[in-house]
C-alpha cells in the first residue's frame, strides 16, 4: 500500500523534525547540497530554531512531506535578492523509501504555489551534473536547463547545472 504523503509548512514548532530530515538528506545524498552533515550537524538549537524562521517568512518558506508524523522529504525556495520576480528552489530531498511515489512533485508543487502567491515568475535550481535521477525528475516537472552552470561547491570537479521553469 503507497504511502498518503501530507505537506506541512516548516515553522518553529517544527525545528525537530525539520533538523532530523535535514541532516538525514545530508548524510544521503551529500552530493546534492552545497552545505555538509559535518557542518550542520554542529549547529546549535539557536541557529536551527533561526533557519525555521528564515524559511517561514515573506522571503522564504520551507515545506515538510510526512508520511504520518514522519518527515519523508524537505524543500525550500527563496526569493531571489536582486529579482524577486525569480525563486530559488534548495534542499529538496525525499527519504529514498518514498522516492517515485509523489512526495517529490507534492513538493515542489507546494513551493510552486508559494513561489506565485509571492508574484515570482521563474522557479531556479542547481543540481550537480552526477545527479542524473535529479535531473530526470526536474525534467519531468517541466524544468529545462538554463545553459549556466558552475563548480559544485564541495568537489570543484563536479558541475552545477541551473535549471528553470515558468511559474504557473
Amino acid at each position: 500500500m503507497a504511502a498518503v504523503i501530507s505537506i506541512r509548512k516548516i515553522t518553529p514548532e517544527e525545528v525537530g523534525a525539520f533538523k532530523k530530515i535535514r541532516l538525514r538528506a545530508l548524510q544521503d545524498a551529500p552530493y546534492a547540497f552545497s552545505s555538509t552533515y559535518a557542518r550542520e550537524s554542529e549547529f546549535s538549537d539557536a541557529e536551527w530554531l533561526a533557519r525555521t524562521v528564515r524559511w517561514n517568512g515573506e522571503k522564504g518558506v520551507g515545506f515538510l512531506a510526512m508520511d504520518g508524523e514522519v518527515a519523508c522529504g524537505i524543500a525550500g525556495a527563496f526569493l531571489g535578492d536582486e529579482d524577486a520576480r525569480r525563486a530559488q528552489l534548495v534542499s529538496m530531498w525525499t527519504a529514498p523509501a518514498h522516492r517515485r511515489q509523489g512526495a517529490g512533485r507534492l513538493l515542489v508543487n507546494e513551493v510552486l504555489a508559494w513561489a506565485h502567491s509571492r508574484e515570482a515568475r521563474v522557479l531556479q535550481l542547481m543540481v550537480t551534473s552526477t545527479n542524473d535521477a535529479a535531473i530526470r525528475f526536474y525534467e519531468r516537472l517541466g524544468f529545462t536547463r538554463t545553459g549556466r552552470s558552475e563548480p559544485f561547491p564541495n568537489d570543484p570537479a563536479v558541475r552545477e547545472y541551473e535549471m528553470s521553469r515558468p511559474v504557473p
